[in-house]
C-alpha cells in the first residue's frame, strides 16, 4: 500500500475485510440498545480479539495502537440472526430443477450464499437441514478462515418420517430414493440424533408435519407422533442440543410444543390452543412470513410444481394472520425466514412484513437479536452489543425504529471485530 496515507491504507484494509484480531475501536452516530429500545448517542465500542471490551461514548480514552473504524451518520445494531436458513439451496431452482446438478454443486452454492448472507447483516444463522452435512463443512471452513460467512449453528440432515416432508418425495419406487435420516419410531429418533451429533451437527431439526414444497402430503398433515418427537427432544437435550420443528398444521404444532421442542418453524395453521400452549411453555415460534411474496411472484418461472404453488397460496395469508394473533397473545418470536426458498441476502425483507402484521419495529428487531440468541442458547455471545459479546455489528443509514426497511440495505457489517462490508 505504498503511497497511501495511514488513514487511506486502513480504509483500504477495511474495505477488503482484512482487519484481523487485535483491538478495534468503532464509533458511529448512535447505537441501538435492542433490549431497551433506546439509543446510545455517539457510541465508542472497543473490541479486542473478537469480543466487546467496552461500550462507551465519544471522548473516552482509546487503547494505544487500536485500529479505528469511524462511521459518521451510521446507526449501529448487533449483528442480526436468522434462525431458519438453507445455505445450500437457491430459490431460483424449484421443483425438479435441483436434480440438474451434481451433489457437490450445492456445497459450492453454499459458499456463495454464506458470503451474501453475512454481507446482508446476518452474522449468525441456524441452518436447518442439508445433505451430506454440508452445513457442518461450511461452518468449519468459515471458522478456519477459508471462506467468508456468518456463525453457523448446523443441523445436518433434517429428521422426518418415511414419505414425509423431509424424505425424498420426488421419485418413483424404481429409483428407491430416500433420506438417510428417517425416523419411524422413538428408538430410530434417538439413534438419528446421535448420528447427527456424531457427524458435527449441534442442533436438530425435525419435520413434524407435511410441507409446501414437497410432494405427497398437505402442509397440515401431522407426520411424526408425539412419542417420536419426545424421544428426539429428550435425546437432543441430553446432548445439549436444541430442537427445531418444521410444523404447519395445528395438530403437529401442538405435538411439537407438547414434545418439548425449542422452536416451531412456519407455524402456519396454528390454532388458539396451540398459541396458548406456546405462551404457557415459552416455546419460540418462527413465522416465515416474507417468502410467499417471492415464491408467488417467481415460483412458476423457477420450476416450482403448480400443486406446491397452490399450497403456498392457500396458507400464505392464514400464516400471516396467525402471526398477528400469536404476537398479540404474547408468544415469543424468533426471526426465521426460510432463506433458500427465496434468494439469500434478502433476509431483512421480512422485517417490514412483521411490522405490517402487528409488530413494532423494536419487536421485529428483538426477534432477530435477543430472542433468537436465547433460542439458540447463545444469549451470552450474540444478539447484543455489550461487554463479553462477540463484536458483531451491522450499520445502517437512518432510524430503523422509524423505518424498518433501512435494515434491508446495511452500509457496514462487522463479525467478531473484522469488517465484512463497508
Amino acid at each position: 500500500m505504498r503511497g497511501l496515507g495511514v488513514g487511506a491504507a486502513l480504509a483500504a484494509m477495511l474495505v477488503a475485510g482484512s482487519v484481523q484480531a487485535g483491538t478495534v475501536v468503532v464509533s458511529a452516530e448512535r447505537l441501538l440498545d435492542v433490549k431497551t429500545g433506546k439509543y446510545v448517542e455517539k457510541p465508542l465500542i472497543v473490541i479486542t480479539d473478537g469480543r466487546v471490551v467496552s461500550v462507551g461514548k465519544a471522548g473516552d480514552a482509546v487503547p494505544a495502537g487500536a485500529q479505528r473504524v469511524d462511521l459518521p451518520g451510521v446507526t449501529l445494531l448487533p449483528g442480526l440472526i436468522d434462525m431458519h436458513v438453507h445455505l445450500t439451496s437457491a430459490g431460483k431452482y424449484g421443483g425438479y430443477r435441483p436434480y440438474e446438478f451434481t451433489d457437490s454443486f450445492w456445497t459450492a452454492v453454499g459458499v456463495a450464499n454464506a458470503k451474501t448472507t453475512l454481507e446482508a447483516g446476518f452474522t449468525t444463522v441456524r441452518n436447518v437441514g442439508t445433505a451430506f452435512y454440508a452445513d457442518v463443512g461450511l461452518r468449519e471452513a468459515i471458522d478456519e478462515g477459508w471462506i467468508t460467512g456468518p456463525r453457523i449453528m448446523a443441523s445436518g440432515y433434517a429428521l422426518g418420517a418415511t414419505g414425509g416432508h423431509c424424505d425424498e418425495t420426488f421419485f418413483p419406487p424404481s429409483m428407491e430414493e430416500k433420506s438417510p435420516a428417517l425416523v419411524d419410531s422413538p428408538d430410530e429418533g434417538r439413534k438419528m440424533v446421535r448420528t447427527q451429533r456424531k457427524y458435527g451437527a449441534r442442533s436438530i431439526k425435525i419435520c413434524a408435519t407435511g410441507g409446501v414444497f414437497s410432494r405427497g402430503a398437505e402442509p397440515g398433515a401431522q407426520q411424526m407422533t408425539l412419542e417420536e418427537i419426545k424421544a428426539v427432544v429428550e435425546e437432543a437435550h441430553m446432548a445439549g442440543m436444541k430442537v427445531a420443528a418444521h410444523a404447519h398444521g395445528a395438530p403437529g404444532v401442538k405435538a411439537a410444543i407438547l414434545g418439548g421442542v425449542d422452536t416451531v418453524e412456519h407455524v402456519s395453521l396454528i390454532d388458539d390452543e396451540g398459541i396458548k400452549l406456546a405462551v404457557q411453555k415459552g416455546t419460540f415460534l418462527g413465522f416465515d412470513i416474507y417468502n410467499t411474496d417471492y415464491t408467488q411472484a417467481e415460483g412458476k418461472k423457477n420450476g416450482e410444481l403448480e400443486d406446491n404453488l397452490r399450497k403456498d397460496r392457500e396458507i400464505g395469508e392464514i400464516q400471516r394472520e396467525n402471526y398477528r394473533k400469536a404476537l398479540k397473545a404474547g408468544a415469543r418470536m424468533t426471526y426465521s425466514t426460510d432463506a433458500g426458498v427465496y434468494p439469500h441476502g434478502l433476509n431483512a425483507k421480512q422485517f417490514a412484513v412483521m411490522v405490517r402484521y402487528g409488530a413494532t419495529p423494536l419487536q421485529a428487531i428483538q426477534s432477530a437479536t435477543v430472542n433468537s440468541a436465547e433460542a439458540l442458547g447463545w444469549q451470552n455471545d450474540v444478539g447484543q452489543v455489550a461487554k463479553g459479546f462477540f463484536g458483531d455489528l451491522v450499520g445502517v443509514k437512518g432510524d430503523p425504529l422509524a423505518d424498518i426497511t433501512v435494515l434491508e440495505k446495511p452500509v457496514f457489517v462487522m463479525k467478531g471485530g473484522e469488517v465484512a462490508k463497508r
